[in-house]
């Protein structure tokens, strides 16, 4: 589909493009293999001189026309599914980094991600360095050695809801040769596309406000196609030097532009498997189809519920960038004028044991560990997501012991309120 399709359009429209007589809505192929007539044709297949289906585990054109989807809604040159937003982040870091390289973290990012490069990652032999987003250009630089390889943020994390600063990661990153890699899910490219700001690889838990109704998990990277890989050809030569595995193939030079991505599938799903279900992928698919529809419903609630708390007597505090005052709302006009997401965090005044007593007593909300889909739901980040966190690391991911992570559906915002102003007045009972 043409790039200048508007999202909304991109939404409803792009990725499966039906022939004469052919389904008119996506199909899901439910099938691991692909037949072909001769020897010959597979062979070019694995070896990378044709393109094509062969093994579900690698690719399926259920899930490359979602991909492709995404990849428009991005503004990128080419995507992947994965089989969850962890997936896709692992994946999008290991696909240019292996044992001796050194990656740069936002501390802010959300605690699975945190794990899986502080603890996980590093047990492969790749180190991290978790630096604050916060911190001056000059600051930041420090974090940066010979074999650092690149850059990890979220556009809006979760569940500190830090804006990112994508002009001054982008300069940082760039001024050291690597590429920065921004996790999206929050914002969604609906709200934010960090392309247009200079980031380079972009990634996706859509098992959140992608899919948007809590069925599938899924995850998705998608590359803008504007790191110029060659010229640090040394630091990326699983990129820019022969894949023997592939009989030499160099993917800078076979694959151009797509060869960040190209890498990833034929190399990594390969060995690793991650692929995400055609099923899930048709599943996403009806949800990217109302995307567009359902982020500014979430934004407009959230923004309603923040200041209803923001008002409430029993209420410690709020963090909403879309708050006037807040700390990062002019970062998110700049980045995000159009709303950011529907994920607020608050405190109230009686400390942790208040915010259990209050999520107990909520009746619309549910509590799940999952977070923006349709339904208002609330979680203690401190007690779950994060309870691998040490005391300080919470501190130092913005997660405060307090921390009730609201997820603002789209119900009537009037409903959500009064469930909210229930439950905190149970609190005095």
């Amino acid at each position: 589909m043409a790039k200048e399709f508007a999202r909304e359009t991109i939404c409803v429209q792009s990725g499966w493009k039906p022939g004469n007589g052919e389904p008119r809505v996506l199909p899901i192929y439910q099938s691991t293999t692909y037949k072909y007539e001769t020897s010959e044709q597979m062979g070019k297949l694995f070896d990378l001189e044709e393109s094509g289906y062969f093994y579900t585990r690698l690719q399926n054109p259920t899930n490359d026309c979602v991909a492709q989807k995404i990849c428009e809604l991005e503004g990128g040159v080419a995507a992947m599914l994965t089989s969850s937003g962890q997936a896709a982040n692992y994946y999008a870091i290991f696909n240019i980094c292996e044992a001796g390289d050194h990656v740069i973290m936002s501390s802010t990012v959300y605690g699975g991600t945190f794990n899986l490069l502080t603890v996980t990652m590093k047990k492969m032999g790749i180190e991290c360095t978790v630096v604050d987003p916060d911190a001056p250009e000059e600051e930041l630089a420090k974090a940066f050695r010979p074999n650092t390889k690149c850059v990890m943020a979220e556009s809006i994390a979760n569940p500190a809801l830090v804006v990112l600063d994508f002009e001054k990661f982008v300069h940082l990153a760039h001024s050291h040769g690597v590429p920065l890699i921004v996790d999206n899910t929050f914002a969604t490219p609906i709200n934010c596309r960090p392309f247009e700001w200079g980031v380079d690889i972009v990634t996706h838990s859509t098992t959140k406000y992608m899919d948007g109704h809590a069925m599938c998990v899924g995850g998705a990277i998608v590359d803008s196609g504007n790191f110029d890989w060659n010229k640090y050809a040394d630091k990326f030569p699983g990129l820019c030097t022969p894949d023997e595995s592939y009989h030499g193939v160099t993917y800078t030079e076979r694959f151009g532009k797509a060869a960040y991505i190209t890498k990833a599938t034929v190399q990594l799903m390969r060995d690793l498997g991650s692929i995400q279900s055609p099923q899930n992928a048709f599943l996403l698919n009806i949800g990217l189809e109302t995307l567009h529809l359902r982020v500014p419903r979430h934004c407009e609630n959230a923004f309603a519920v923040a200041k209803f708390l923001e008002q409430h007597e029993a209420v410690a505090w709020v963090n909403y960038p879309g708050l006037p005052g807040n700390k990062y709302y002019d970062l998110a006009q700049k980045y995000m004028p159009n709303g950011t997401c529907g994920v607020i965090s608050f405190g109230l005044k009686g400390g942790r044991k208040a915010a259990e007593k209050m999520m107990d007593h909520l009746k619309l909300a549910a509590i799940v560990t999952h977070v923006a889909d349709a339904r208002t739901c609330v979680l203690h980040p401190a007690s779950h997501t994060h309870r691998q966190m040490t005391d300080a690391q919470l501190v130092e991911a913005g997660v405060a012991p307090d921390l009730i992570r609201f997820s603002v559906g789209i119900e009537n915002a009037d409903d959500i309120i009064a469930d909210l102003e229930q439950a905190i007045s149970s609190i005095e009972k």
